[in-house]
């Protein structure tokens, strides 16, 4: 039973929480030391420990789904969280992802790639087998290929380049977390070249050095990063290595090309190496690469790949993804389900990714050398905060706890590297890409949700630091600030012009005050639970659109809201003004810390399920509409916000259409750039029928199963029972009971799921049914709780 501590005002629905009654829900003590059914579809045949088999990595390759353009996923070799991504580069070269499916020709196989993130990045060093002379511009190159000559499976990628001629060239590679494999079959010919494009980066390179060493090995570096414009740039060390000797090679340097050159070095390099394939068709070629030295490459390959056999590799990079997609296990639904759940969470296992090499070393993010700490298995970085912390983090801290306490050493190397938490990491860099301050609610979720082998209380004190100060003039790290415009934050309760800042702000607040109160820090738990109402600042009552009123709207310095009668949209080229990647009518929502709070602001329940339903009237209209924007990290608490306005069965019909409509086993089937993960993450969670709500709360509230039975087996070695007879995209909750126990809420605590004290296996029971049942979970005390410190909403 959840009681209103008198801190918090009253509210139509349950609000929390004095620290010992949220400790319960953590089922922790306080403090706590640092440290009848109609039938389902017909079943698809269960992957017996091969849920590798139904990932299908082309789903993202297109833009089908996408509002704003491609979703830019890559269908290469890699591993979970690997270093290595080796891909093919296609001629548009999509942000990240560097593959369009709708693209007929291959640049070349390139070693890094980033799954969607919306900017250039990755695509480095692209290697192209090719026949024939080498021409006046090499690293223009390029083959043509077709789909039906071409497959992918988690760690392997094949396809064969200018299929049905007499020049086609059959590839196939496999990966490793550092190092990848490739065979390399030719026509009989005596000119069978690779060409190493190693200044072709995304992004571009202002640097670049290639060399040929020996008969049998190409060593080099590009320079690149610059991740979304920023002015550092990060430089990858490669070397490639091949099972025999080659008869000819060369370099270029922008227009120069030299024949028998050993190395070349500048803003626009490349090599090539050549092989007489006349008695021997196949060549095979290992590649590694590190971002701290040619000697660490050299070690990785070594250390890792020793061998020539691609079965060898291709097994093993197999039965690492199915160690981890092996955590979920589904029964039932259709074979499109099953591919669309096990592809969903491979790309959600794909980043944050290795940055030190085997040897622990890596570059800080102060541009030093460093090793790894005793404790602390691997460096990770690229960190798509803003995109990650409402669904990824959360899954994987359930699914790979130590792995996640790793990321989360590695975001605090940062911080005590460069001073601050990093907003958007990239490779070493402070990119300071999108608003808010994430690093909080991705600390703050690894640690609800079972990640804790950090420390939490260094942790703690870098939470803090990023949100009460900024840096000095002269810090290294140039303008970046973990919240900029932080004093008028603090001044005025809201950021000037910008409510989307302000909102996320909020979020981060509620994170530190939720992670605070975990350790027991209640003067930190208080200060941070009172800014996190800030969200208020920005709610302007008197805003109408459609009979509605109270939005949340950007506000001047001097606390005015926009001009004009009635409503503005507030567009722009991009469709939005003091907003981050939306507007008004979808930013409203993202008070997923106290939807009591902005309920009762909107007028109560029935005004706020009406106002629901018309921003879901469109699925994924991008920033420009009044609608919902599916394709967008902002909306992704939405679809559940029902639930606390007493109609659960709207957010399961609501879910249900999502996961149906904007999503499928296709090219295009995500509704926007994947942003790491960020998109996929999210439907792992509504296949499930559960979802992480509130950033840093102990909160899964509930939807809807899609599957008939699910079990989770969990990092910490706790499993759970998802079981709903007749569960489909059409059917809804009428019961469930927990571990044998009636449960009417639409939530409940997640540490049922990581409370190292509780029962190894919990079973949640759902009974469906074809209607709605619109009693259930609807009373006010079975409501997900929100969190305030009642601060008095402003009127502007």
């Amino acid at each position: 039973m959840i009681d209103t501590h008198t801190l918090f005002r009253t509210a139509p629905a349950p609000r929390v929480l004095p620290g010992t009654i949220l400790a319960a829900l953590l089922g922790l003590a306080l403090p706590l030391a640092a440290g009848a059914q109609p039938s389902a579809p017909a079943p698809a045949p269960a992957p017996a420990g091969d849920p590798a088999a139904l990932v299908n990595p082309f789903i993202g390759t297109g833009n089908g789904g996408a509002v704003t353009g491609d979703v830019d996923t890559f269908p290469g070799a890699d591993t979970p969280f690997g270093m290595l991504s080796w891909s093919p580069t296609t001629p548009s070269r999509p942000e990240g992802g560097d593959y369009a499916y709708k693209d007929r020709a291959i640049d070349g196989f390139s070693l890094t790639h980033v799954s969607g993130p919306g900017c250039s990045a990755g695509g480095e060093v692209p290697i192209l087998p090719a026949t024939g002379a080498i021409g006046a511009a090499p690293g223009k190159a390029s083959q043509l290929f077709a789909h039906a000559n071409e497959s992918a499976s988690p760690g392997r990628y094949a396809v064969t380049l200018a299929p049905g001629t007499p020049k086609s060239i059959d590839v196939e590679l496999a990966a490793t977390p550092r190092t990848g494999l490739g065979d390399f079959r030719f026509p009989a010919t005596a000119r069978a070249n690779f060409v190493f494009k190693v200044a072709d980066a995304q992004a571009g390179s202002p640097a670049s050095s290639v060399r040929i060493v020996g008969d049998d090995e190409v060593v080099g570096s590009v320079t690149a990063g610059h991740f979304c414009g920023t002015a550092s740039g990060t430089t990858l060390y490669f070397v490639a290595r091949f099972d025999h000797p080659f008869k000819g090679f060369g370099t270029w340097q922008g227009g120069d090309v030299q024949p028998g050159s050993r190395g070349s070095e500048g803003a626009d390099t490349g090599a090539w190496v050549s092989f007489d394939a006349r008695r021997q068709r196949d060549v095979k070629l290992k590649v590694a690469i590190s971002y701290v030295s040619t000697a660490d490459a050299l070690q990785n390959l070594d250390k890792e790949d020793p061998g020539w056999d691609l079965k060898t590799v291709e097994t093993a990079a197999t039965q690492d993804w199915n160690r981890q997609l092996s955590r979920i296990a589904v029964q039932g639904g259709s074979h499109d389900q099953q591919v669309q759940f096990y592809t969903a969470l491979y790309h959600s296992l794909l980043h944050p990714n290795l940055f030190s090499d085997v040897n622990g070393a890596y570059i800080g993010f102060d541009r030093k050398l460093h090793h790894v700490h005793a404790g602390q298995s691997a460096q990770y970085t690229n960190f798509s905060g803003w995109d990650i912390y409402r669904s990824e983090t959360p899954l994987l801290a359930l699914l790979d706890p130590r792995r996640t306490s790793d990321m989360m050493r590695s975001l605090l190397n940062d911080q005590k590297q460069g001073g601050w938490l990093p907003k958007w990491a990239y490779d070493n860099d402070y990119t300071g890409v999108m608003n808010g301050d994430a690093a909080d609610p991705v600390i703050a979720e690894a640690w609800t949700f079972g990640a804790r082998d950090f420390d939490t209380r260094a942790a703690l004190a870098a939470m803090v630091k990023g949100a009460t100060r900024t840096p000095e003039p002269d810090a290294w790290s140039g303008t970046f600030a973990e919240r900029p415009n932080l004093h008028a934050y603090d001044r005025l309760g809201y950021v000037p012009g910008n409510a989307s800042e302000t909102l996320e702000y909020a979020v981060a607040d509620y994170a530190i005050a939720g992670f605070a109160q975990a350790l027991g820090d209640q003067a930190t738990y208080q200060k941070f639970l009172k800014q996190s109402g800030r969200w208020r600042g920005t709610f302007d009552m008197q805003a109408a659109f459609r009979g509605f009123k109270g939005y949340s709207e950007p506000r001047d310095v001097d606390g005015k809201y926009p001009a004009g009668a009635g409503f503005d949209i507030h567009t722009n080229a991009y469709g939005q003004r003091g907003f981050e990647e939306g507007n008004t009518i979808q930013y409203t929502w993202m008070v997923p810390q106290d939807f009591a709070g902005l309920i009762a602001a909107m007028g109560g329940d029935a005004i706020a399920v009406k106002r629901l339903d018309t921003l879901f009237e469109q699925l994924n209209v991008g920033p420009d509409k009044p609608y919902y924007w599916a394709g967008n990290e902002p909306a992704l608490t939405m679809p559940w916000a029902y639930d606390y306005a007493g109609a659960p069965w709207k957010t399961q019909a609501i879910v249900h259409r999502l996961v149906s409509e904007v999503y499928s086993d296709s090219p295009g089937g995500e509704p926007g750039n994947d942003d790491l993960g960020a998109m996929s993450s999210w439907l792992v969670w509504a296949y499930l029928g559960v979802y992480p709500e509130t950033p840093g709360a102990p909160v899964l509230v509930l939807g809807a199963p899609v599957f008939p039975h699910a079990t989770l087996h969990l990092g910490d070695g706790h499993d759970v029972e998802i079981s709903a007879p007749g569960a489909s995209t059409k059917s809804y909750v009428a019961g469930l009971a927990i571990d044998g126990k009636p449960w009417s809420k639409a939530w409940f605590s997640s540490s049922l799921w990581t409370d190292p004290h509780a029962a190894k296996t919990t079973r949640l029971d759902f009974r469906m049914q074809q209607a709605p049942d619109k009693s259930w979970g609807a009373a006010k005390q079975d409501r997900p709780p929100s969190f305030s410190a009642g601060t008095p909403a402003r009127h502007g």
